[in-house]
């Protein structure tokens, strides 16, 4: 189930979503750190937090899929958005230097090729931070939010992926400890929820961030080959040869 740039707006327009936004932006500036003259691409819908880490950059784009749709950013300005497919993207080879990938993972149809296209596009020594659903918490099994949508994904699983895209991960942050309750009452305890959960049931959190560095050069491990038998040639058929041979005993 893909969810629709008309269904993202809303939701992070609501409370619940506001909560979200802020607590994913605070796991976002424990791991984020400042390049100089910073080429930043947004994949998926990145926008909550392009306003917020884009602000330094040289450049900011936003970069919405096909299948979810785009909406113009930013507003009162000149548009930095643009339809991509996630595996094709209108860029030069090591074009920007940070991708930060926000509901697009989950959703992607190939995850490994689109990575392995977001690798071309990086810059060497080029980041990529990746935030998706965690599949042992509970907002993957809540479809009125957006991480209720997709694939969702565990530690061990996203290092597999980032690996056979030729990244090497690099640090860690989880967030949305508190529950995705709709109840006013509940949400205006997510602040003591965070904390708790940070301390008491990391394992559990809704969302999962890390970040991962362009890896330039890498061993291929050599396959074990198989033996196989070597056919040696002769002058004349071995068959053959002792046919002849046989028939010369009998003469004799």
């Amino acid at each position: 189930m893909n969810t629709d740039i008309v269904d993202l707006r809303a939701f992070y327009a609501s409370l619940l979503g506001k909560l979200a936004e802020r607590s994913i932006a605070m796991a976002l500036a424990s791991l984020w750190c400042k390049l100089p003259d910073e080429r930043l691409v947004g994949l998926g819908y990145a926008i909550p937090w392009l306003d917020r880490f884009g602000a330094d950059a040289e450049r900011v784009f936003a970069f919405m899929p096909a299948r979810q749709g785009a909406l113009r950013w930013p507003p009162g300005r000149a548009s930095a958005t643009a339809l991509v497919f996630e595996e094709e993207l209108p860029l030069a080879d090591a074009a920007v230097d940070r991708v930060l990938v926000v509901h697009a993972l989950e959703h992607a149809e190939n995850p490994r090729q689109m990575l392995i296209e977001l690798w071309r596009v990086l810059a060497p020594g080029g980041r990529i931070v990746i935030v998706v659903p965690n599949r042992r918490g509970v907002w993957a099994r809540f479809e009125h939010t957006p991480f209720g949508t997709g694939l969702p994904y565990s530690r061990s699983q996203l290092v597999e992926l980032l690996r056979e895209a030729n990244f090497t991960p690099g640090a860690w942050a989880d967030t949305l400890h508190f529950p995705p309750a709709r109840r006013r009452w509940l949400m205006r305890l997510h602040q003591v929820l965070e904390r708790t959960g940070r301390r008491f049931w990391p394992l559990f959190a809704g969302v999962l961030v890390v970040e991962a560095e362009k890896r330039l050069y890498h061993g291929i491990p050599a396959k074990a080959r198989r033996k196989r038998r070597v056919l040696v040639p002769v002058l004349s058929p071995q068959g053959a040869t002792r046919a002849v041979a046989h028939m010369d005993k009998k003469e004799g």
